[in-house]
């Protein structure tokens, strides 16, 4: 499908993998979507510019690179600021079409509604989008899928109207009249007020007046726009002012207090300076208000992704509510948008549209793309960049399924700079992700269709870098699929799909090779420790500690997708015990804290202990409430008169033998190891580097230590 694509500021349209509907998503075809000269263009505003010099702009930047350089040494910071492409990253958020499919759990819509789509991330320009249902509505009949495809900006206008709390006959300031200041006067006069528009464009201000603002005010012509506005008050005030404007200046805010009335409301909608004067507020005890895009559920992942609406007796107006009150208001004709509507291109010509609403004189408000649906030809889910018809080179023929962060930082890279490996495929939920890692990394061909990369005879092997909760089902499927599989941790979240991998290799002499992503044990480091304790004449005790950092509980990895964090990091740690040991865990015992505030995970606070059939013993303390300054891994190993001390994988002091200390530049988990090790083993066809029964075992350990934890009864206080 065609999509359109942003990279180093500029716009073009390419050729990407089209999606399909999640559950609780819709596939929609496009008919139409709408470029907005605000967000959009801000999207593409800053020139290409090294990562360096965008850094010394930005003071978050410059921390990174320094949280960078502690981490992962000088010359990979170095690397990745003087060298690192700016990725790719799809534009749009506001879209109206015809739905195609529905994932499982939709239940308000079926194949062929005519529906409008929101959301940042989802409503992209692009032949095909899949939306959650909560940011979809069905389009009244009356209403053609150009005016649709505004949805976003009026759920945005009307949230601001409704932070303002307008009564008829009142008096409102509208500040900036693009997009959303066109829409919010028009929905304030059908609320029965007084409409001011202010704005430095005339022809805006002249569009303003002819589509009902009782007053405007033109700053090319006027010296005073807060003496005008009292003037046209009766020298009252504004009862309220909705500031639409998009600057960096800190004066427009001060304006608009200036223009109120003692008791008035100001709401910002748009993207101006906040450096707000105590002055202009505190003698007319001003009411100050933001307004957040389309109303109660956006950035709620509950509400938008996981379709869990609010009761109506509570919030009544959601987002999701706003979307479909606009569309009511362009249905009765009490809002109207084609006057704004200046430029309507075919979705090709986007890059022509783009460059109309930065550079066209008088400025364009609205652009609209259009899309060709005659005949609705199929998805296209396969993208084919290069061909590869034989293994005869000898490579390994791999294909990446799930092409997240840790893929694209870790895997991916390191795949690229192997020479052992061929990456075929790259596959991703997300079209645009695909085709951008595919086309980064060298990549044969991208998908979001996985039946595509099984049934490919010439992948030898995938890796899976999905979200958690995916990774046993996938692996399995791999596995039938004649495929070796290197999974990231974890393995599997339950002890069901456990055993249904442990079942897969009973009784089997040859089978895939499988790895689950347990890089640690092949950090030097490890291989280090692991050298001088392999011939120990006595059982050893590890004491391990990973000051885990705080991860906010709303994030998905404490989620069904994630599994909690025992489950999805604190695994790594046990098959590190299992490998350290080379013995069979015969007990396992865990205790959590009982925190007394809501703000902590018990789940994220344990110590967990683990007895050994050679008598070993290894414990670990896992923790979210500490300091981000202090290392975050470190580990004892005491064992037959030596004390090994490994810290955050960079610096290993030995005491107790002649062997001598390791100490890396930078911090190394084992992660290009882990690599080399898969394929040797892909390549003997032999398990024995990353044997399978302590890659269950390990996974069976969390799985025990999160049933000892969640099972402990809660003492928080009341």
């Amino acid at each position: 499908m065609k999509q359109v694509i942003v990279t180093n500021s500029t716009v073009a349209v390419e050729e990407v993998p089209a999606p399909f509907a999640d559950q609780g998503h819709v596939l929609v075809r496009v008919c139409n979507s709408c470029i907005s000269t605000g967000t959009e263009l801000a999207g593409i505003k800053e020139p290409d510019a090294p990562l360096w010099r965008r850094a010394l702009n930005d003071p978050t930047k410059i921390a990174k690179a320094v949280r960078m350089a502690a981490s992962r040494g000088l010359r990979h910071t170095a690397n990745v600021a003087i060298g690192a492409p700016r990725p790719s990253h799809p534009s749009g958020y506001s879209a109206a079409g015809i739905v195609s499919e529905i994932g499982e759990g939709v239940r308000r819509f079926k194949v062929g509604d005519r529906v409008a789509c929101a959301g940042g991330g989802y409503a992209f320009h692009a032949e095909y989008i899949v939306v959650p249902e909560n940011l979809c509505c069905p389009v009244p009949e009356n209403v053609n899928f150009s005016s649709a495809s505004t949805i976003t900006l009026g759920a945005i206008a009307l949230q601001g109207i409704r932070r303002a709390e307008p009564t008829i006959g009142e008096t409102f300031v509208v500040v900036g009249l693009g997009a959303l200041g066109q829409l919010t006067a028009q929905i304030l006069r059908a609320n029965g007020c007084n409409v001011i528009g202010i704005d430095l464009d005339d022809h805006r201000v002249a569009i303003a007046k002819s589509l009902g603002c009782t007053a405007v005010v033109d700053l090319e012509r006027v010296d005073n726009d807060v003496s005008d506005v009292w003037r046209q008050t009766d020298g009252i005030g504004a009862d309220g002012v909705i500031v639409t404007a998009a600057s960096s200046s800190h004066e427009i805010l001060s304006t608009a207090f200036q223009m109120c009335r003692k008791k008035a409301r100001v709401v910002l909608v748009g993207d101006v300076g906040l450096n707000i004067q105590r002055a202009d507020i505190y003698k007319k005890e001003l009411d100050f208000r933001v307004s957040t895009s389309y109303g109660p559920g956006r950035y709620d992942r509950s509400y938008e992704e996981d379709g869990n609406d609010y009761p109506v007796s509570y919030v009544r107006w959601t987002e999701n509510r706003n979307m479909t009150s606009y569309l009511q208001l362009l249905s009765t004709n009490v809002v109207r948008v084609d006057p704004l509507l200046s430029i309507r291109l075919p979705l090709e010509q986007a890059p022509d549209a783009y460059d109309s609403l930065r550079n066209q004189t008088p400025k364009p408000i609205l652009a609209v793309l259009n899309y060709d649906i005659s005949g609705l030809p199929p998805t296209n889910r396969v993208i084919q960049y290069s061909t590869t018809t034989t293994n005869s080179n000898g490579l390994i023929h791999v294909a990446v399924i799930g092409a997240g962060q840790y893929a694209k930082s870790a895997h991916l890279p390191n795949i690229s700079a192997n020479s052992k490996f061929s990456l075929r495929w790259v596959a991703s939920r997300s079209g645009h992700n695909a085709h951008e890692c595919a086309k980064r990394f060298g990549a044969a061909n991208a998908t979001t269709d996985i039946d595509a990369v099984l049934s490919d005879e010439q992948v030898d092997a995938v890796i899976i870098c999905t979200r958690h909760n995916q990774h046993a089902s996938l692996t399995l499927r791999a596995l039938k699929s004649g495929k070796h599989v290197l999974v990231e941790k974890p393995l599997a979240l339950t002890a069901a799909a456990l055993t249904e991998l442990e079942r897969f290799y009973k009784d089997r002499h040859e089978a895939p090779v499988l790895f689950t992503g347990f890089n640690r044990r092949f950090s030097p480091h490890v291989e280090r420790i692991r050298s001088i304790t392999s011939c120990r004449s006595n059982p050893m005790i590890v004491n391990y500690r990973m000051n885990a950092g705080y991860v906010p509980l709303d994030h998905w990895v404490h989620g069904p997708e994630g599994g909690g964090r025992n489950l999805g990091e604190a695994c790594h740690i046990y098959d590190l015990f299992s490998h350290l040991t080379d013995a069979k865990c015969v007990s396992v015992q865990s205790s959590a804290i009982a925190p007394q505030t809501g703000y902590y995970s018990p789940v994220d606070n344990f110590v967990a202990s683990f007895c050994f059939d050679d008598g070993s013993v290894a414990s670990l303390v896992y923790t979210s409430l500490g300091h981000k300054g202090v290392a975050k891994e470190t580990m004892d190993v005491f064992c037959d008169g030596k004390v090994l001390s490994m810290t955050d994988y960079k610096v290993l002091e030995v005491h107790g033998c002649k062997t001598h200390p390791l100490t890396t530049a930078s911090s190394e988990k084992g992660h290009k190891e882990i690599l080399d090790v898969f394929a040797t083993a892909i390549g003997s066809g032999q398990q024995s580097t990353l044997p399978l029964w302590q890659q269950f075992q390990a996974t069976r350990m969390a799985l025990q230590v999160e049933d000892a934890t969640v099972s402990q009864p809660s003492q928080r206080a009341a």
